[in-house]
């Protein structure tokens, strides 16, 4: 009950989020031009500044070796997931393709993941979703960047060079290292990180105000899309991790982590390649709807 009251929490907020979008967009404070800049924003400034500060906590042995096996099985997820869309849509590159594979791979796992597993496990479980969340930035700004590009190409210099990347890998150096910065940067930092949610949502929001919504809730993809992201992917992860003798916070993470609605990053990304952002954003809103009901289902498949 009190997993399902967070759930519906977390939704309310979102949606309000994006009803605040949705009216900027309608009203035409925010067009499409500005949109398309501030998710520019939110991709290149506040995202690499909001992973990098998740890396600024103490050291721990134990906590570094179960963090390692949560990145482990997080990249396990996501290979299972790839694996079952490329054999259902094989060699298909359509726009429309593109976003719904992007939006069955990717989910909005710290938005969602942080409140959920905070209640379910503590600082513990939100320690061990970083793995996931570490795992979810790389993949996103190799393979999501691939996704997205035109040609089907990785340029792999220009990736390693994105904010978000060095983010990572400066982020893991300060956290092993114990390198902290001073805490009236960490202050400002930690104001431009929680920038983020805010600000993909009223993206999001923005994008649903120029969207025929109708059009794409009739479509197939969408629909495969919805499928996959809610209930194929955490359902695979289950199946083939249930029984191994792995540590069940750490279980319990990645599968819930597995199980969230689609990430708003797709909705940023179809802005800034000039892909179908429209349906992207449908996408975003119909998982997240949807996972105020999957999302208690998966965590009860996750205890048996």
């Amino acid at each position: 009950m009190e997993l399902a009251k967070t759930c519906l929490i977390q939704i309310l907020i979102m949606f309000i989020l994006v009803a605040v979008g949705y009216l900027c967009g309608r009203i035409r404070m925010i067009d499409k031009t500005t949109n398309s800049k501030l998710s520019a924003f939110v991709l290149d400034v506040v995202n690499p500044v909001l992973i990098f500060n998740s890396y600024q906590k103490e050291f721990s042995v134990q906590l570094l070796k179960n963090l390692g096996l949560a990145v482990l099985l997080s990249g396990a997820s996501y290979a299972l997931i790839m694996i079952f869309l490329r054999i259902i849509y094989r060699s298909d590159r359509s726009s429309d393709t593109v976003i719904t594979r992007f939006a069955a791979i990717y989910s909005n796992c710290a938005f969602m993941g942080i409140p959920l597993l905070n209640g379910l496990f503590g600082s513990e479980g939100v320690m061990y979703l970083t793995g996931y969340i570490t795992v979810f930035n790389l993949m996103v700004w190799t393979h999501g960047v691939a996704l997205f590009s035109k040609d089907g190409g990785t340029d792999i210099k220009k990736i390693l060079r994105s904010p978000s990347i060095i983010a990572i890998a400066v982020g893991l150096i300060c956290f092993i290292t114990q390198i902290h910065i001073p805490d009236i940067i960490l202050q400002a930092c930690t104001h431009i990180g929680n920038c983020n949610t805010p600000l993909a949502m009223i993206c999001a929001g923005v994008t649903i105000s120029f969207t025929d919504i109708g059009q794409y809730l009739k479509s197939r993809k969408v629909l495969m899309a919805v499928i996959a992201r809610l209930i194929i992917c955490p359902v695979m992860f289950w199946a083939v991790f249930r029984f191994f003798p792995l540590p069940e916070t750490v279980f319990l993470t990645v599968l819930v982590a597995s199980g969230c609605p689609a990430a708003a990053t797709g909705t940023m990304f179809a802005l800034k390649f000039d892909g179908n952002s429209e349906m992207s954003a449908v996408v975003f809103a119909a998982t997240t709807v949807l996972s105020a009901i999957t999302l208690p289902l998966v965590v009860m498949l996750g205890a048996i």
